[in-house]
């Protein structure tokens, strides 16, 4: 992974308790820090493309867990 230097201007509290999880895991506050900016970017990231996940027919009322498991199934089988 290449990383690039920048700066920004967090809050007092946030960095304390960044501060106080680091030393808790034995890890250096830049990678909790590098560890909530890739969360923050993949949480707000736009997908181009569909993604393909199963659609279900049906008819409104909720599923049982027996019809649920039933056309993960046939979905997986399909693949």
């Amino acid at each position: 992974m290449s990383l690039k230097r920048t700066n920004v201007y967090a809050d007092t509290e946030d960095l304390a308790l960044i501060k106080e999880i680091a030393a808790r895991r034995g890890v250096p506050e830049a990678q909790i820090i590098r560890e909530g900016i890739h969360l923050a970017a993949m949480s707000n990231r736009v997908w181009d493309g569909s993604l393909d996940w199963p659609t279900f027919e049906g008819t409104g009322e909720p599923a049982t867990s027996a019809a649920v498991t039933a056309a993960v199934a046939r979905a997986a089988a399909s693949r």
